[in-house]
């Protein structure tokens, strides 16, 4: 049974949410703002947390990235709002997914479970550590460092950078990625992969030219 945190002000939408989840045999916390998320975030530890954008007293973007100062907890974000700034936005602060609204329950769930599954914990897992020069990838601890310093990354970042890693070498197509990172039939289009692109390279700050474009095929990670 996983925890989930659920918030959003429309009581409606809280328990619609609530009656699938408990259904799929999940515990179920509500908040009804920003602020609350973020207070009830603090005290207890949650598996995941679906969270609206549009909320009074704090929006559902700013609690995010008060709770990505603390928490790697995964985020599931749902608005009315589909335009892709405001999707791309989310990624940028780390969140998980990004649902828009009205959206049907049994998918949420499938998504819910995608999430949850991608992220269960191994505790029996052995420490398997990738080193390329400088560049040090600790799969087991999800630790990143360049010339001994950790290089901060979202949690799709980190998704997507270590299923490279693992398969260095070998060409990626964007279906292959995108199936792997998401972990569900992608609805969006090929330009929120290469935004992640984008945002990996930017972390990997040197060795961003590791990872390769592909014309017409993906990526591929590359390491002498």
């Amino acid at each position: 049974m996983s925890k989930i945190l659920v918030v959003d002000d429309e009581y409606r939408i809280r328990e619609l949410i609530k009656k699938y989840a408990m259904f799929e045999g999940h515990e179920v916390t509500e908040a009804t703002d920003g602020l609350e998320a973020i207070s009830i975030c603090t005290r207890n530890r949650f598996d995941l947390i679906i969270m609206d954008v549009m909320m009074p007293e704090l929006d559902g973007f700013s609690a995010c990235r008060e709770i990505r100062k603390r928490s790697t907890t995964p985020i599931i974000m749902l608005s009315a709002r589909g335009e892709e700034y405001d999707k791309i936005h989310g990624f940028e602060l780390g969140i998980d997914d990004y649902v828009v609204k009205p959206f049907s329950p049994k998918e949420l769930m499938m998504r819910v479970n995608a999430v949850l599954k991608r992220t269960a914990l191994d505790e029996g897992q052995k420490r398997d550590v990738f080193t390329y020069k400088t560049l040090v990838v600790d799969f087991s601890a999800r630790i990143v460092t360049i010339d001994g310093e950790r290089v901060e990354m979202t949690p799709k970042e980190y998704e997507l950078f270590f299923y490279m890693v693992k398969n260095k070498g070998i060409a990626l197509s964007r279906e292959k990625l995108i199936n792997h990172v998401w972990g569900y039939d992608f609805f969006g289009d090929d330009r929120t992969l290469d935004t992640h692109i984008k945002l990996l390279r930017k972390s990997l700050k040197e060795y961003s030219k590791c990872i390769v474009t592909l014309r017409g095929i993906g990526y591929r990670f590359e390491a002498e």
